[in-house]
């Protein structure tokens, strides 16, 4: 049976979990890794993707991370997500009305300023949608 390490999820704007898990399966941009007690060491970048934690319970739990880096140390593993939300906080419904806005607001951009940032927005909120269909 896996045994339980330290596992912190850090975003910009929190601290979403630090806990002892007992595997975590983390998008890496050179492909998904697992990640368990008394793994090598080594930092890894994250692409856009689902990162599925494993609690001390056994319970599964997903979180949507756009980008960052994962660190595994001897200490345990340190996800600094560009972002990160819970994929329970996720609505389909409410994710698909933004990317209808902020289509139009591609659409509607008076300059490349507008519409560089429009087209960031959207990108982001595709990203979100395709991980949701993904879980």
């Amino acid at each position: 049976m896996a045994q339980p390490f330290q596992f912190e999820l850090v975003s910009p704007e929190r601290l979403l979990l630090s806990d002892k898990v007992l595997e975590v399966t983390v998008p890496g941009s050179e492909g998904e890794f697992g990640v368990l007690k008394d793994h090598s060491p080594f930092m890894a970048t994250m692409r856009p993707g689902l990162l599925k934690v494993r609690t001390g319970e056994g319970k599964l739990v997903e979180y949507f991370v756009r980008g960052g880096f994962a660190d595994v140390s001897t200490s345990g593993l340190t996800v600094l997500a560009e972002q990160a939300i819970p994929v329970s906080e996720l609505k389909a419904d409410v994710i698909a009305q933004q990317v209808q806005d902020a289509r139009e607001d591609v659409a509607d951009a008076r300059d490349d300023e507008a519409r560089t940032k429009a087209e960031a927005t959207l990108a982001q909120l595709i990203e979100i949608q395709t991980a949701l269909k993904a879980a």
